[in-house]
């Protein structure tokens, strides 16, 4: 997908984790990783299902401080190793119907990730954007991020 030809309707963000590719992939791709990072600081996560292949399902449950469920779901349509994933995504009653698409580079010992999410349309972009897209999302990659420097993935 050339995502280019949308950018009117995509918010991205790039990270680079101290950590090499494969630990990256795998604590994206294990459910068992999955859930010790995924998810705004304070909320655990159960992974309820995680079919990782192209036309897999996912759901993801978190509990809000309040002890509230909140679960995320969607469905892989591609997955190419150590590069990239790309699936649906659903955060109901906030996020509906949007494209995860994440590319996974590896530099030296370092993994420079792009995380893009595609809306429907610009302005439903920019209303995600001002709920808070940016400060939610880099929440959880700074999970991610202190998850992989704290942590010898298998």
């Amino acid at each position: 997908m050339d995502l280019s030809t949308i950018a009117d309707r995509i918010v991205t963000m790039q990270r680079t984790f101290n950590a090499p590719i494969d630990l990256v992939w795998e604590a994206w791709t294990q459910p068992e990783h999955i859930a010790q990072w995924w998810g705004p600081k304070g909320m655990n996560t159960n992974v309820e299902e995680h079919d990782f292949k192209e036309g897999g399902s996912w759901k993801y449950t978190m509990l809000m401080p309040d002890g509230k469920p909140f679960s995320a779901f969607g469905v892989y349509s591609e997955i190419v190793p150590k590069e990239r994933i790309v699936t649906s995504a659903n955060f109901p009653p906030m996020t509906h119907n949007v494209i995860l698409h994440m590319v996974f580079e590896a530099q030296g010992a370092q993994t420079l990730f792009t995380f893009s999410v595609i809306h429907d349309t610009p302005e439903y972009k920019d209303a995600q954007v001002k709920m808070g897209f940016e400060n939610g999302w880099g929440s959880q990659f700074d999970r991610l991020n202190d998850y992989l420097e704290n942590t010898a993935l298998s």
